[in-house]
């Protein structure tokens, strides 16, 4: 499978998201740095989540302005990543389809429709009155297509960072008609991961880590992507700092990996631990030799929606197994 493939693919497995924005521009967000400045932990809501759920309701998209007249209760996510905001915010019910990756919450409505190679006659057959992606092929122009049918799109890219979540979060809200539900929804994530950062001990130097998003070749992702701004609240450092050669996930060496010797691997393409220890001299390193080679559930840390806190959880449970240091 070649990596265009995979990273068109990026709503269904960590490494085809990330892959997704390094090797194809998909989408528009926000600047990378700006995860580092604002970690979405400032008091508040997005100005999105403020409106109020009156409709019609007219949302400006990369793809222009979508009105939406009123409240839809057909809708159809194309999106893992907004399937699981929809039902968070209790947009559930309004849900008729989801896209063939969407597999959470248990029992959403899941179809043979694909995010990835959409085929607009067959959305169409749903009588959807709104239907909302993170992925616009083209061909076919999946916007342009259902816009001919009269059917609202809503376009959500994979988020640049927590903010752009809360936002999109509350956007949803907006679109449904359930405000309430998305404000009650971002309040709690930004409780629970307050709470969770709090837990985090300071420590006179930061722990380090590699994020492993590709084996074959090696991929990573840098501090300057939403997983970088995620894991810097448990106070992790990334080996693979800034932006490489301007992109946010390079391939890497292998070599690297072991000079530098990170605290922890995060595993999230699924590669098992035991292979990752048979690597040239991977045997050598502090993670492999301590048990610090993380496996992370690949949906989770490729869906930037409300199990954000699960996945900022197990960072930081593998971090408090690290004993501070009296003189940290």
């Amino acid at each position: 499978m070649s990596l265009l493939h995979l990273a068109a693919r990026h709503t269904r497995t960590a490494i085809t998201g990330l892959l997704a924005l390094a090797l194809v521009t998909l989408v528009a967000g926000p600047a990378a740095g700006s995860a580092a400045r604002d970690p979405g932990l400032r008091p508040g809501l997005p100005a999105a989540g403020r409106s109020g759920g009156g409709f019609p309701v007219t949302i400006t998209t990369r793809y222009g302005k979508v009105r939406i007249l009123r409240r839809p209760d057909r809708v159809i996510s194309l999106s893992p990543t907004a399937t699981e905001m929809l039902f968070a915010i209790g947009a559930g019910r309004q849900v008729v389809a989801v896209d063939n990756d969407s597999n959470y919450p248990p029992g959403v409505p899941r179809t043979s429709l694909s995010g990835y190679t959409p085929n607009v006659e067959a959305i169409a057959g749903y009588k959807p009155d709104l239907v909302v992606i993170s992925y616009n092929p083209t061909p076919p122009n999946l916007v342009a297509s259902l816009r001919l049918l009269d059917i609202p799109v809503l376009y959500l890219p994979a988020a640049a960072d927590l903010s752009q979540t809360y936002g999109e979060i509350a956007t949803l809200g907006r679109a449904t008609g359930q405000v309430r539900g998305a404000q009650a929804e971002i309040a709690a994530m930004r409780r629970q991961i307050a709470q969770i950062v709090a837990t985090v001990p300071r420590r006179r130097r930061p722990l380090t880590y590699f994020y492993e998003i590709g084996s074959s070749p090696l991929y990573t992702a840098t501090a300057d992507t939403f997983i970088g701004s995620v894991l810097s609240l448990a106070g992790l450092r990334n080996i693979a700092g800034a932006s490489v050669h301007g992109s946010d996930y390079p391939q890497f060496s292998s070599e690297v990996v072991v000079r530098d010797n990170p605290t922890f691997v995060f595993v999230a393409d699924g590669t098992p631990v035991r292979q990752i220890a048979k690597r040239p001299g991977w045997s050598s390193l502090a993670a492999v030799r301590d048990h610090r080679v993380v496996e992370l559930d690949q949906d989770i840390a490729s869906r930037w929606g409300p199990r954000v806190v699960d996945l900022l959880r197990a960072v930081v449970a593998a971090v408090d197994r690290v004993p501070v240091k009296a003189a940290a």
